[in-house]
């Protein structure tokens, strides 16, 4: 039977059922008359729903009135409103929230002509019922009224579909996150600082409705000191914005042709129209660039693909890379690398007149499986110098006496390795190394220096700027060349994102990132006075009265007496007098789970939905040092598990406002091995997601496009044919007869990382055991969800599931997969 939870109410306030008495007429707002001088109504026209929804974004707004044609119309309770008819259009506007998913209709009475929104998104009727569908938070509800004879005699009801089916009304400053807040918000995606540091670039992207999957991309250039707007690109194809030395000009790629922007008089010059497939300029000189160009072979008419090698299983393994120099001048171009192997340039050094190119020629003979030759071209001469072969390799720059490498420990024979004898190292482990032009002499830098350096930038007083993981974080370094010694510099974030470095005496870093609380900010930093300040704050225009989880640092000592990191976010106003559901989040591969505000996994939008979130750092990450992550290498779940947990124990001791029966766990790719593993040790979860995850370490290792590397490292020096106790007593599907947790397996079927058949093994298998399996596959989507679409699905899926789960709610999830 249909109950009637809501909305009972007219405009006088009179209440219609016992439930509408406890509704505050104050939460109901109302606007008009909005041009009320319009000879006609939008549904006297040919252009209703475009009148309509050119109108929606502002009244949809919070803001206290509406400006339309030079009158501020002002939002007033509706109770308030005295005329039984106004002209011109009026709009009312409320807010339902629920604490649960809930279903029903919403039935409007007494408006002959209205348009109906939720979240900004248009409802249809069906005998003058518009059907609601609400997840777990608020949902703005806005009615653009255009034929309202009698506002007494307006009224709006809601039918739940079941007893439970309710819903508040609510009027408050505060409201929980959404997805769509989290996804949607603008964020800059790119940044770049000109050498003098006077003016910079902020590349940015967001989301709405009308664009969907397509992000709404623009650029801008701005001065630094004021943040004036002096240029602007609207469509969003600028790229690879790089400044002249001099100062005097800026370079782009837009559409395959390459411009130039005058700083001062902003006249664009096109350099040259066409360089499709160009990437990586940089000026080389000022007179000269010097960019990477990609070349994809014609697409065979072959009946069969002959593999010459492993990394034939690569889409793009027979595209060619090669490097260019462009004389700005004449326009020539000019291939300074060997067209007998593709090549990525690292660095040039116009005073030496050389470049610094690395390539891959197939070497499978030790782990990785891989080889690294770094080059240098002598343009006078075109001669070729190999400085050294390698079986770890990640970037190089020049510097005054030599080269800055960065490679995992075992650079150079374990030159940079700072670890007991019988442990192998985790080559994901970043480190510093300083390199002799002849490629013998190196020197390691950062042996004591526990943090994972990645991105590095060279200064011209041969300082290095390095972007590291240093625990949960991602921080900003310099080195400093002459003290020999790491200084850290003061972001002030969690999670530096990106940055751009100004040069001269007195550098500026300009960079984005957030805290685990809060969203994007931009900043510029004094290198050397290592002092920031904020230039934007993405808070006050998108996130503005948002109600965040709270923050708790929760660190526990594991058994083997080694600190394992971790924090826990608590739903905003939480009653810690009742007993709550939880999810416990982790990766357990090579990386740590950082600190971002937002990102696939939104542990904040998990804490919105009623969950306490526990996210922590099992062992063998990178940026706790390389003793930790070492303990990575052959171990495939043996510490990890074991810390996950004892971490899982240690925290519902601390937190007994959590329901340790009610605690749901998940992880994506390593991570979805790690939950599927999990479930073969302990019945302590009461459900677990598995995203991307490896079942079969031997299928993943040889069918897997990157398997064979990764297994490298993870599993190096071991084969399926001389560690077989490793590869199947490890692999989750060779202990399924364990599980008795229920599981959900997603997958994307075009996952060419963790093939889908990973997440087929484990299903085939507790199907056939009887246990209680779901697989959910997402059509042409890779090893991560990226798409919008998708990506709101996706997480209405996993918290469908838990809710099923653990909140005894299976509505959403029947709703998202119904049975019939």
């Amino acid at each position: 039977m249909l109950k009637k939870v809501l909305i009972s109410l007219c405009a006088t306030g009179i209440a219609h059922t016992a439930v509408a008495e406890a509704l505050d007429k104050s939460k109901i707002n109302y606007l008009g008359p909005i041009a009320p001088q319009s000879q006609f109504k939008p549904y006297e026209t040919a252009q209703q729903k475009e009148i309509i929804n050119n109108l929606l974004p502002q009244i949809s707004q919070n803001n206290k009135s509406v400006n339309i044609f030079g009158k501020k119309v002002k939002w007033q309770l509706l109770s308030q409103v005295s005329a039984l008819t106004e002209p011109g259009l009026q709009a009312i506007k409320f807010t339902l929230s629920v604490d649960r998913f809930v279903q029903g209709d919403l039935k409007i009475q007494g408006i002959e002509t209205a348009s109906v929104f939720i979240n900004n998104v248009a409802l249809s009727a069906s005998d003058k019922k518009y059907a609601l569908t609400l997840p777990t938070g608020e949902h703005q509800i806005t009615v653009i009224a255009e034929q309202v004879s009698d506002w007494k005699k307006v009224m709006l009801d809601f039918d739940g579909k079941s007893e439970h089916d309710k819903v508040t009304l609510t009027n408050h400053d505060s409201h929980p996150l959404s997805a769509k807040q989290l996804y949607d918000a603008k964020v800059i995606s790119g940044v770049s600082l000109s050498p003098d540091a006077k003016q910079m670039i902020y590349k940015s992207k967001a989301y709405n409705d009308k664009s969907a999957n397509k992000a709404v991309r623009t650029a801008q250039l701005l001065d630094t000191k004021s943040n004036t707007v002096r240029y602007r690109w609207e469509d969003g194809k600028a790229s690879n914005f790089i400044w002249s030395p001099d100062n005097k000009k800026l370079v782009y790629l837009s559409n395959g042709k390459l411009k130039q922007l005058d700083r001062k008089t902003l006249e664009i010059k096109v350099l040259s129209d066409n360089l499709a497939s160009t990437s990586g300029f940089e000026f080389f000189d000022n007179e000269t660039l010097i960019f990477s160009w990609n070349k994809t072979p014609a697409k065979s008419k072959s009946l069969t693909k002959h593999y010459k090698g492993l990394e034939d299983r690569w889409s793009y393994a027979r595209n060619t890379n090669q490097v260019h120099l462009l004389d700005l001048n004449s326009g020539l171009i000019r291939q300074v690398s060997s067209p007998k192997f593709s090549h990525s340039l690292e660095d040039h050094n116009a005073k030496r007149g050389t470049v610094l190119l690395s390539r891959n020629p197939i070497d499978y003979a030790a782990p990785p499986h891989m080889i690294t030759e770094l080059v240098e071209v002598n343009l006078k001469d075109h001669s070729e110098k190999v400085i050294g072969k390698y079986r770890t390799f990640n970037n190089a720059q020049y510097q005054k006496d030599g080269f800055y490498i960065t490679a995992g420990p075992a650079f150079m024979n374990g030159a940079g390795q700072n670890l007991p004898k019988n442990m192998l190292p985790n080559n994901y482990d970043g480190q510093l190394y300083k390199l002799s032009f002849n490629g013998e002499d190196v020197t390691a830098l950062s042996k004591e220096f526990d943090p994972s350096i990645g991105r590095f930038e060279v200064l011209k007083n041969s300082d290095v700027v390095l972007s590291v993981t240093e625990k949960d974080t991602k921080q900003v370094y310099l080195f400093d060349e002459s003290k020999n010694s790491f200084k850290k510099l003061k972001s002030k974030l969690d999670i530096v994102e990106r940055f751009s470095l100004s040069q001269g005496k007195k550098p500026q870093l300009l960079y984005t990132g957030t805290t685990a609380s809060k969203p994007q900010q931009v900043k510029l930093l004094n290198v050397y006075k290592n002092k920031a300040k904020t230039l934007s704050d993405s808070q006050a225009d998108f996130y503005q009265n948002s109600e965040i989880a709270t923050l708790e640092e929760f660190n526990f000592v594991n058994k083997d007496n080694v600190e394992i990191s971790g924090r826990v976010y608590i739903p905003h106003n939480l009653d810690k007098t009742k007993k709550h559901p939880a999810l416990v989040y982790y990766y357990g591969g090579t990386s740590p789970v950082t600190r971002g505000f937002t990102g696939r996994y939104p542990f904040n939008l998990w804490a919105a939905n009623g969950y306490v979130v526990y996210v922590l750092q099992p062992t063998g990450a990178t940026g706790f040092g390389q003793e930790f992550s070492a303990k990575h290498v052959n171990a495939w779940g043996n510490y990890t598990a074991d810390d996950i947990i004892q971490g899982t124990g240690e925290f519902l001791k601390a937190y007994p406002y959590v329901d340790a029966k009610k605690l749901g766990n998940l992880g994506a790719s390593y991570g979805g091995f790690m939950t599927m593993l999990l479930t073969t040790k302990t019945d302590m979860f009461s459900a677990s997601i598995s995203h991307a995850g490896i079942s079969n370490i031997t299928s993943y290792w040889g069918q897997g496009w990157w398997g064979y590397l990764y297994s490298g490292e993870a599993s190096k020096g071991s084969f399926p044919w001389n560690n077989a106790k490793l590869y199947s007593e490890h692999s989750p599907v060779f202990n399924a007869d364990k599980v008795t947790t229920p599981l959900l397996l997603i997958h994307g079927n075009a996952d060419t990382n963790v093939p889908p058949g990973e997440s087929h093994n484990m299903y085939t298998a507790l199907k056939l055991l009887g246990q209680d399996v779901e697989l959910v596959e997402y059509n042409n989507t890779d090893h991560q969800v990226f798409a919008r679409d998708k990506r709101f699905h996706w997480w209405d899926t996993m918290m469908a599931y838990f809710d099923k789960n653990l909140k005894d709610q299976p509505q959403w999830w029947d709703h998202l997969y119904p049975s019939k």
